[in-house]
């Protein structure tokens, strides 16, 4: 189960990784046409999510793979399981149906993730 939930959170780890530098290093312009969600937002409140979104995904990995402070761990996976659902709210007050779905992929193993690593399976 160790290997699974480590396969898990390094899946996660990169995807998460990949959409919050694209959100931190691009212009509001270039982020809105890749996420049409995002005209919403101001280029601060933009960075702010890629930037949490980063943070996520080292502290998925980081922490518990040094040995230090591996509570961090499900705490990043709970952290991004509850921008996750931000994120499934912002898409259906949109009316942007068909794009739920990639956030509740990630959403769903983002917290199977925080409730096994905080219960049966700690670090």
């Amino acid at each position: 189960m160790n290997i699974a939930l480590w396969t898990t959170a390094c899946l996660l780890a990169l995807a998460f990784l990949g959409s919050g530098v694209t959100k931190v290093v691009k212009s509001r312009d270039d982020v809105v046409a890749a996420y049409p969600w995002a005209e919403d937002y101001s280029q601060g409140q933009i960075r702010l999510i890629g930037a949490a979104e980063i943070l996520g995904a080292v502290g998925l990995i980081v922490p518990p793979a040094v040995g230090v402070l591996s509570v961090l761990g499900p705490i990043a996976g709970a952290g991004l399981a509850v921008l996750m659902a931000g994120a499934v709210i912002v898409h259906l007050r949109r009316g942007e149906t068909n794009n739920v779905v990639f956030p509740l992929v990630l959403l769903v193993p983002a917290t199977a993730l925080a409730v096994l690593r905080f219960g049966p399976f700690a670090f």
